[in-house]
């Protein structure tokens, strides 16, 4: 079928839906609401919705789906030992479809370049070792990364349409202000509120110095979500993303202040469809923010291949940025590192990748090997667990920020 017939049936069929729905209205999202979302395609066909446009090339599929929908594809991806799987497409508007078929084509592209990038001549990334990014990820510590993730998962749960939604954003908050006082450098907290979703994001600036307007961004979602009951402890879902941040924060507060702004996010509605990393993603690209990579740590705790065997994910993410990890990796973690692939939408990462900017996702392992316990009041923390493992994740946050914020002459690929 010509795309110009598919876009003009898909127009006819979202429209329907836009106005038999009883939950649209206008323009926000109710936490019932039928979502316009770019997903995994095997996800979206495993699940049997209609599926309006779809790049088979790149696993790429554009559909509605509802809450039910929504909730049978993440479990059908835990399934397929895959974690999420969707983004809800919040800046889609349904009387121009033309957007998403250039959206697809647009990442479609990206993909390619990448690919290109990566076997050309100036592929590799040459940094050379620094005893001061050396010294910095030796002082992560893993008593204090248990504490974090005790902390964090002792919260019933962190759910983003739960009752009381910012209660651990409003206290995270609090402990990172109490965190800032004992630090020479300055360092701005901030809680950022969404159109899609009650959850605020939490954003700490690290501001720099000569190239302030230039930001290099770590990120991981805070949420937690259960298929099995109210509690959500989230323990590696994403406790511990969120706290290798808060050491890798504790770390870069003691360092010289950097050429680059440094930005820390721990983002809102990660399991609803990538809500709050989608809406600041697409905020910083209309406001022509210079994002020069963005880190993102979703898991980190279960070494599914072994201890101290990291996968790097492939899909959606830069080769640029795959390339620093490798250098970084050599140097100061020193982790067995592997290749794989998640699908479009499995972490935050996804949101600034479709905006344009140059992402990087480490994961506790191999997905067909992670961590099965996850969306359930069983992800708890259990010998299977491994705190030595997590800690490099740490130290990937730390070496990054430190060399992508203080060595200006690494600068992304414009592609």
């Amino acid at each position: 079928m010509r795309k110009h017939a598919v876009l003009s049936i898909l127009k006819i069929v979202v429209g329907s839906l836009i106005l038999a729905s009883p939950f649209v209205q206008a323009h926000v999202v109710t936490s019932n609401a039928i979502v316009p979302v770019l997903a995994d395609l095997h996800l979206l066909k495993g699940i049997g919705v209609p599926i309006f446009l779809q790049d088979p090339q790149i696993n790429l599929g554009f559909a509605y789906l509802t809450p039910d929908a929504q909730q049978r594809l993440s479990l059908l991806a835990h399934r397929y030992g895959k974690c999420g799987g969707y983004e809800v497409v919040q800046d889609f508007d349904p009387s121009v479809t033309r957007n998403v078929s250039i959206r697809m084509s647009y990442l479609k592209e990206r993909l390619r370049r990448d690919q290109q990038w990566a076997s050309g001549p100036t592929s590799k990334v040459q940094i050379p070792f620094r005893q001061d990014i050396a010294a910095a990820t030796q002082a992560a510590s893993k008593e204090q990364l248990m504490k974090w993730v005790n902390w964090l998962s002792a919260f019933p749960n962190r759910y983003n349409k739960a009752p009381e939604p910012n209660a651990h954003v409003v206290q995270l908050k609090a402990l990172i202000e109490q965190m800032r006082l004992r630090s020479k450098r300055q360092v701005a907290v901030t809680m950022i509120d969404h159109k899609q979703t009650k959850q605020k994001s939490l954003r700490v600036t690290l501001p720099g110095t000569t190239r302030a307007d230039e930001i290099v961004v770590l990120g991981g979602h805070l949420d937690s979500i259960s298929f099995d009951g109210d509690r959500a402890p989230g323990v590696d879902d994403n406790a511990s993303g969120s706290s290798n941040l808060l050491e890798a924060l504790r770390i870069l507060m003691a360092q010289k202040q950097s050429a680059r702004t440094i930005e820390i996010f721990w983002y809102a509605g990660e399991e609803s469809g990538l809500l709050g990393s989608a809406e600041i993603a697409a905020e910083y690209k209309k406001a022509g923010k210079k994002v020069v990579g963005v880190l993102q740590l979703d898991m980190t705790l279960f070494p599914g291949d072994g201890p101290r065997v990291i996968a790097s994910m492939t899909d959606f993410t830069s080769a640029w940025m795959r390339s620093i990890l490798v250098e970084l990796n050599t140097h100061y973690v020193k982790a067995q590192l592997t290749e794989d692939r998640c699908g479009y939408g499995c972490s935050d990462h996804a949101s600034w990748y479709r905006q344009g900017y140059h992402t990087l996702m480490p994961f506790e392992s191999s997905m067909r090997r992670m961590n099965q316990a996850i969306h359930s009041k069983n992800d708890t923390i259990t010998p299977k667990l491994n705190f030595d493992h997590s800690l490099l994740f740490s130290q990937i946050a730390i070496s990054l920020a430190m060399e992508l914020s203080q060595n200006t002459t690494l600068v992304p690929p414009a592609y």
